[in-house]
Order: C-alpha cells, then structure tokens, then sequence
C-alpha cells in the first residue's frame, strides 16, 4: 500500500502486477473500498496483472483514504480529478480507466480531460444518471441520516427487503455483498458518503459523445439503482462502445472474459 497526499487529502493505493501493457486504473463503488472489492468482486482483475500495472485506490471519504469534508468534494467530477492526480503521481503517459458504479462515474469524469492519454475505459453496472439521477438525492439524504441516527445494521436491514438484480435471484451473495460494504462503515463517514454522492451525475450527454476511446459498458437488470437504461444511452451516446447486459447467472459469469477479450484487443 502506498499513500498518496493530493487535493487536500489522503489518497490510499496499491499498484499490482507489472508488463508493458497500459496500466489499468480501477474504482470502486460508492461505500465501498479496495478491500471489500476484493473480497466481493465483480470482475475478476488479476489476469490483468499478468501484462499491465493494476492500479487500485480508495476513493476520496472511503476505506483508508481521507475524509470527504465538503459534500461537494463527492462529486464523480471531483473524483475525477482525484483519479488524475493519481495518474500525473505515478508518471503514466497513457492508460486504461475504469470501475464499478461510482467508479464508472468517476471514469466517464476522467475520460473527458485525459483524452488522448485515455487508451480504453471499462464500465462496470454505471449508476443512475442525468434526469433520472434527480430521485436519487433525496433518497441520499435519508440514508445519511439513517447511517447517523441508526447506524449501519439499519441500512443493511432495509437493502435486505430490496430484490437483487437479476443475475442474483434466488442467491444470498448479492446482500452479503451489501452488508460487506456497509457493515464496518463509521456511521459519521458513511453519512458523508451519501451526502457526498447528492452532488454526483454523468456527465452531460454532448460531451459524452467526444470521447472516441474504446469502451466497454456491462451492465445487469433488475436494478433501480443501477438501471438498463444509463447502458443503453451510453450506448446511444458513445461513439466507440460494446455494451452487455447480463440478465442470467450464467451471462453475468462471463464478465471477467468479456473484459479481459476488450482488454487484449
């Protein structure tokens, strides 16, 4: 692990593997962290460090990086520029960005400035966004107040109710992943992390359509939070896109194939 201070916190990250390929910069999702990524993985990344640096951080307010003091510092834009900053330490001309819910966000943020920098971009279950985004901020406020007043036990008991997304019917490993996320938060920073999150949208569909570089969009159904439909107008938007919506146990197992097959190419 290494510790990075840049834009007035604490950055916290590892670098894995080694090779000549394009370094892989990765984020996770909202109140998650580099440790629970991998103990609940999506996409399996190791085969990755076989040819390339795996880069993996603690995104601002979340497991061993410094705190989100300014709600507005939780912006996926803000993110954004944190993951630059990031790249300019570590002295990498070109590389490949991507991650998983916020982390897509904070992806699509980036790809806007480091452009010809940006080699392909992977994009793991993106989250709500533009107009759709707007029910989200009061709901963000509520589980703010839940996680302060409650703590976390509350929030992993009401996402308990809520059905998993399709992949993960009839299974348990969709809410121990949540409870995973949730359960060893502080009440006070996982409040901020919500609050955080108010602030965050995709960027604007008309600058979303200049970015040419590669990308891989994989997505599930059956989930609000993280909804078909920002694939498919990424789809619609992207000039240089693949999208796959896994609806099945069996499509949503060939996520790490479809990544690392985008990633030879």
């Amino acid at each position: 692990m290494a510790k990075l201070t840049i834009r007035g916190f604490d950055l916290d990250y590892d670098v894995a593997g080694s090779g000549t390929q394009s370094p892989l910069i990765w984020g996770h999702g909202l109140t998650g962290s580099r440790g629970i990524s991998a103990a609940y993985p999506l996409v399996n990344l190791k085969p990755a460090e076989v040819d390339r640096p795996v880069v993996r951080y603690d995104a601002r307010g979340h497991g061993m990086s410094g705190l989100i003091e300014d709600a507005t510092k939780g912006s996926w834009a803000e993110l954004a520029q944190d993951q630059i900053g990031l790249v300019d330490h570590l002295g990498y001309e070109r590389v490949v960005i991507g991650g998983v819910s916020m982390g897509a966000g904070t992806a699509l943020h980036a790809a806007l400035e480091l452009r010809e920098r940006l080699e392909k971009m992977v994009l793991v279950i993106p989250p709500t966004g533009w107009e759709e985004r707007a029910s989200q901020i009061d709901l963000y406020e509520q589980m703010a107040r839940v996680a302060e007043e409650r703590g976390p036990k509350a929030l992993i008991a009401s996402s308990a109710k809520m059905p998993p997304p399709d992949p993960f019917v009839g299974t348990s490993e969709h809410g121990d992943r949540r409870a995973g996320s949730l359960g060893s938060y502080d009440p006070a920073l996982l409040a901020a992390c919500y609050r955080g999150a108010a602030f965050a949208n995709l960027p604007v569909p008309n600058d979303i359509a200049t970015i040419t570089t590669p990308t891989l969009v994989l997505a599930w159904s059956g989930d609000p939070r993280h909804p078909v439909s920002t694939a498919e107008r990424l789809r619609d938007t992207l000039p240089n896109v693949q999208v796959s919506v896994a609806s099945t146990r069996a499509d949503y197992a060939s996520w790490s194939d479809q990544l690392h097959r985008f990633l030879a190419i």
